[in-house]
């Protein structure tokens, strides 16, 4: 067998029936051979951001996959590969590389020795014969553990060479560890004797599915419970005891009740100290359950460590709970707390959410979204900057994994792969990216890619005709240079793809319009609905924001 046909058949062994990348890379002819759909984009990074989602919403058990071609394909896919990285999302991704007798000879870009510092194992294929091997060590590294890229280079004179049948390979276990039982007794007792308890999930209760142990454990003590901003959805927003979710722009009640608690449980998070994600508090009590040694003490010192799978932690909890008859206690007190808080910080911002202004603020237009499609059928994602900052804090998320958070590096275009392949893990939902107008100049041509492989997602984008967020801090740029400006018709640029694009300039059609952007996907049509906006100033700036020690805000 062809070592092309012997990946193919591999990949089909482990559950992946898409391949999506960027030719010339010969595993793509290949995989369609084994009956792979092969979806081709027009620049890698929106290819990647594909088969992030399409990770993410299988909660990693149906792994994307990327394939580019060698050189420049490899090079430009260097900043999505390390946005996965710094989001721990599983993907199997097959650059090409060079014939193995020039392979690190200079200026030949390498991606075995390029890759390594943004991937959690990088490989070069050599020898056919140990094919296998090397697939069954990378299934292995994306299926266990902390998620992340795994990278096997494929050299460009390999493809004629032959691979020992029949393939010894079946697809490989998938195996969880669990916390230290002193540790889970430790975390118990901090918790049952806490007065402020609050717990902080993260993404590992998506990756774990965990979701119904969280919410029993939260339901057991009466425990007020917020999100990192890639946790998002694994809570019910709308439940008594959630307080939303975190990121550059935090929800109020998170605020409030992580400064006024005692105890903090951080689960399926790693607690970095980043700009785009939630300050945790000093001086308080810190229980941090997450899959990977590394995280712990690594930016704040925490009391209980326990390392292990999210599920299997929040189990041995309330196992332990259940040993010690703890009774379940009543929510009354924190729940009537958090809806007064929620109720006072969203009075002060309905005059944005609603506001009748024109150009429209792009909260009114997030809110009328919200209050328009069906949420539990939606699974929404935003972009970088502003729009990220504009759409986390409101939008109440009911169902698991309906919303793709993100922002450690904070790449601009990243929300249109994501919401197409989303769009491809479910595609009986509706899918939306939410972007500015600097972010489709990143990757706006993979509206095409939406329209010809037939993956109907809705964008909604706010197009403010500026690089609003720098305006304070590039007057002078600006005045001189109009540096910050940048505009475009992007509604007649979607028409021009293939898609249905409509432009929106006036607040009372926000509604009517989003229904007909929905009809159209509906149809098989990608739909950018471009919404004409105000300039909303960077957060130190907002009247309604404010600095926290390190600069960031909340709202």
């Amino acid at each position: 067998m062809k070592v092309g046909d012997a990946i193919a058949e591999i990949m089909k062994r482990e559950g992946i029936d898409t391949l999506i990348g960027y030719p010339v890379n010969h595993v793509l002819e290949h995989a369609a051979i084994a009956d792979i759909r092969t979806i081709i984009v027009r620049q890698e990074r929106t290819g990647i951001h594909m088969a992030d989602a399409m990770s993410r919403l299988s909660s990693g058990k149906k792994i994307g996959a990327f394939a580019m071609q060698l050189g420049p394909g490899t090079e430009n896919a260097y900043g999505a590969v390390a946005q996965a990285y710094a989001e721990s999302v599983p993907i199997l991704v097959l650059p090409g590389g060079y014939p193995r007798r020039i392979a690190h000879i200079d200026p030949n870009y390498n991606a075995t020795v390029s890759m390594r510092s943004i991937s959690k194992m990088v490989e070069p294929l050599n020898v056919p014969s140990d094919l296998p091997n090397v697939f069954r060590r990378a299934f292995t590294q994306l299926r266990n553990g902390r998620g992340g890229p795994v990278v096997i280079e494929i050299p460009n004179d390999i493809w004629d060479e032959e691979v020992p049948e029949p393939i010894n390979y079946r697809p490989v276990a998938v195996t969880r560890t669990g916390p230290e039982p002193a540790a889970v007794r430790a975390a118990v007792d901090m918790l049952v004797g806490a007065k402020r308890p609050v717990i902080y999930a993260g993404q590992g209760i998506h990756y774990a599915q965990a979701w119904p142990q969280l919410k029993a454990l939260a339901e057991r003590l009466a425990i007020p419970v917020c999100t990192s901003l890639e946790g998002k959805s694994a809570f019910p927003e709308n439940h008594p005891l959630a307080l939303g979710s975190g990121g550059n722009a935090i929800p109020y009640p998170v605020r409030h009740f992580l400064d006024n608690a005692d105890v903090i449980f951080g689960i399926g998070c790693s607690f970095t100290e980043t700009a785009f994600g939630v300050e945790m508090p000093v001086g308080k009590r810190v229980i941090h359950s997450t899959l990977d040694f590394a995280h712990i003490n690594k930016d704040y010192e925490c009391d209980v460590p326990m390392v292990g799978d999210a599920a299997l932690t929040l189990d041995a909890m309330l196992g332990e709970l259940d040993h010690r008859k703890v009774a379940a206690r009543p929510w009354t007190f924190f729940a009537d707390e958090i809806a007064s808080v929620r109720a006072a910080w969203l009075s002060e911002w309905m005059p944005k959410l609603t506001s009748n202004q024109n150009p429209m603020t792009p909260y009114r237009v997030l809110w009328d979204l919200q209050k328009t499609v069906d949420i539990p059928n939606t699974i929404i994602t935003h972009d970088a900057g502003s729009p990220r900052d504009q759409l986390s804090p409101f939008w109440v998320s009911t169902e698991p994994l309906s919303y793709i958070g993100w922002g450690k590096t904070t790449q601009l275009g990243y929300g249109l792969g994501l919401a197409m392949g989303a769009k491809l893990a479910c595609p009986d939902k509706l899918c939306i990216n939410v972007w500015g107008d600097a972010a489709i100049g990143f990757t706006g041509m993979d509206f095409e890619t939406a329209v010809r492989e037939r993956i109907p997602i809705l964008s909604i984008l706010l197009n403010n005709f500026s690089m609003a967020m720098e305006l304070p801090i590039m007057g002078v740029s600006t005045e001189k240079y109009r540096s910050t400006d940048i505009s475009g018709d992007y509604a007649a640029f979607a028409r021009a793809l293939g898609g249905y694009g409509e432009r929106i300039t006036d607040p009372s059609e926000i509604i009517p319009a989003i229904k007909r952007g929905i009809e159209q996907t509906r149809n098989g049509v990608p739909a950018l609905l471009e919404f004409i906006t105000s300039q909303e100033l960077d957060s130190s700036k907002h009247p309604t924001k404010t600095k926290n020690a390190k600069g960031g805000h909340y709202v």
